[in-house]
């Protein structure tokens, strides 16, 4: 969601400052700004959009000092506007904060009554007066905050700097991510490492609702309780360099090209290829003793736990119960003992799904988390650390992130099938042969980018399109109409094809066009039965599918995509090739911004 970054320092502050927030702007780009204080003053400099917008503002109104606060918005409460960007500031401190404070109208209320003013519409800036008022009543701003916390109720990341106290900063943490970087003679607060990895590669992760002082030479650490606690301080691992998007237009188009090797490099973590077996990361649980498995998952990542949901059911022969992070908990699910619950998320910070895990674990059930970044916070709570590789991804709209989970699912289901006595050794052989094979059927995949392209500007006109798909070419289907919505504004819808005569079929006529995905196989024959009740209403098909399929069933269509011919494990990393291709070309027609779609951000760190 939101970034954070702040720095107690030796030299002027704004443009690292700056600097920081660039590399997180894909996290929130509504507005930006920063705060520094000099002199005795909070010098605060805000701008609404992106982050071009503050650094005009700091170009014709430079802020100098070295300690400061900054922040990139994705607005919750309030328009993206100047008044509603953060830094928050009242006479006595500024901050900036990522999360919600559900109850900030009370709060609001009640300091609105002692004569407080506010100028925002935002729920941050009753933090701001809230802590305020206790420094301005007598206490410490140490003892503020510590007296102020227990009273936010909601989700919170905050960096606080106060008016007269030039070399400190204060940070603290509820259920959104906080780090703190050790520097040489400075320290840093940052939503993640990235943020600080030109700074420093030695942080340390706040645990849940921890709250830290930051000063020039170090930092002390409180925990809930406010007892003083050491968290151990580790090496981040992120590149300091940055993220350029190299000879492509969009970091989504080089993103998608980079599926291949990625996919290769997460390959290597889960599979021998000398005795062509599946290898997981050491545990110490039975694997053959798990009754059920939970997926839970937000978006994208939950088509990737769709897909595992058939191979599970289909290798290992596990029932499995899959839901959305935002509704697991709210069903109250029947966990039963022995279960293993899986979490599926680029960031490993999503909110909702890292609720819905604590609820998991609360229950007994055995943690596995499916994640991008190893030190997330999902990563650091799972009994069953299962990382991808797929480096940073900026684009909004996860592309690389989505293979990866489907390439490391893909190999636990043949772990899982293998424990359970499911799965031969000759099975298990020819399931490890398919995945080696993975990154160069992605390539294959990939060269039809130009007759992507090329058709692109059938789709861009359409208001509505389907998408339809058969097994695991459902949640495909699913995946392909969520990306088409998010970068290109489309509405878009992903069915089972056999659900096209329960009802969507009533939104077919001439204008909507229908893409298929259909590699040949079992399900072909039913699938192209249901194009055939869409193209007797006068629809417009898109067929992706391989040149068999096409052979039989593509004359008619307005246009088709050929995919190489593979095994059906992996045929959804392969065919999310073309959707995503589909989706980027189609954006590219439109004009929007592909990378930075509107009211999206990457890391969504609030229910």
């Amino acid at each position: 969601m939101c970034g954070i970054i702040g720095i107690v320092g030796k030299e002027d502050v704004a443009d690292r400052l700056v600097d920081g927030l660039r590399r997180m702007e894909y996290r929130g780009y509504d507005s930006s700004g920063v705060c520094i204080v000099h002199g005795g003053e909070l010098v605060r400099r805000r701008a609404p959009g992106k982050l071009i917008g503050l650094v005009k503002e700091l170009a014709a109104n430079p802020a100098h000092g070295t300690t400061g606060i900054a922040h990139t918005r994705w607005a919750t409460h309030g328009a993206p506007t100047a008044a509603n960007a953060h830094p928050h500031a009242t006479e006595t401190l500024a901050l900036v904060h990522n999360g919600i404070i559900e109850n900030f109208r009370p709060l609001r209320e009640g300091l609105e009554a002692k004569g407080r003013v506010f100028t925002s519409q935002t729920d941050t800036e009753v933090v701001a007066h809230l802590i305020s008022d206790k420094v301005e009543g007598g206490l410490s701003p140490v003892e503020a905050v510590k007296a102020s916390l227990p009273l936010l109720r909601g989700a919170f990341a905050l960096a606080i700097a106060f008016r007269n106290e030039p070399d400190m900063l204060i940070g603290a943490r509820l259920g959104s991510p906080l780090v703190v970087g050790y520097g040489e003679g400075e320290t840093y607060l940052g939503s993640d490492a990235l943020a600080l990895a030109p700074l420093t590669q030695r942080i340390c992760y706040l645990e849940e609702g921890d709250w830290v002082i930051v000063r020039r030479d170090g930092a002390q650490i409180f925990d809930k309780d406010n007892q003083p606690v050491d968290r151990p301080i580790v090496a981040s691992g992120a590149s300091a360099a940055a993220v350029e998007k190299g000879k492509y237009r969009h970091y989504m188009q080089k993103e998608i090209f980079e599926q291949p090797t990625v996919v290769a490099q997460t390959l290597r973590s889960y599979v021998r290829v000398v005795d062509e077996s599946v290898a997981l990361p050491q545990i110490d649980f039975d694997l053959s003793a798990i009754k059920r498995v939970t997926i839970v998952a937000c978006g994208t990542s939950y088509y990737a736990g769709l897909v595992a949901k058939y191979w599970f059911e289909q290798f290992a022969r596990l029932p499995v119960d899959i839901d959305v992070a935002s509704e697991f908990r709210y069903r109250d699910p029947v966990l039963e003992a022995g279960g293993l619950a899986i979490f599926i998320s680029q960031s490993g910070e999503t909110a909702d799904t890292l609720a819905a895990l604590r609820h998991c674990k609360e229950n007994g059930q055995t943690i596995a988390v499916v994640v991008n970044v190893p030190t997330s916070s999902m990563a650091r709570e799972a009994d069953l650390l299962l990382p991808t590789h797929a480096g940073p991804e900026i684009g909004v709209a996860s592309t690389k992130a989505f293979t990866c989970q489907l390439a490391v699912l893909a190999a636990l289901a043949a772990h899982l099938a293998v424990k359970r006595g499911r799965m031969s050794r000759e099975e298990e052989r020819h399931v490890v042969q398919q995945l080696i094979e993975t990154p160069a059927a992605l390539n294959a995949a990939l060269a039809y980018d130009d007759a992507i392209a090329a058709m692109a500007h059938l789709i861009a006109p359409a208001r509505d399109v389907l998408y339809l798909g058969r097994g695991q070419d459902y949640p495909l289907a699913l995946e392909g109409a969520l990306k088409l919505k998010e970068i290109s504004y489309i509405h878009a819808e992903g069915y089972a094809s056999g659900e096209m005569k329960h009802g969507p079929i009533a939104l077919i006529d001439e204008h909507v066009p229908v893409i298929v995905l259909a590699p040949s196989g079992p399900l072909f024959e039913k699938t192209v039965s249901n194009m055939q009740e869409v193209r007797a209403r006068g629809g417009k098909i898109v067929l992706i599918s391989d040149a068999e399929g096409l052979a039989e069933a593509g004359e008619g269509c307005i246009a088709t995509i050929e995919m190489p011919k593979v095994h059906p494990l992996i045929a959804p990393l392969v065919y999310a090739v073309p959707v995503q291709l589909l989706a980027y070309h189609v954006a590219c027609v439109k004009g929007t911004d592909v990378d930075q779609p509107r009211n999206l951000a990457k890391s969504v760190t609030v229910e």
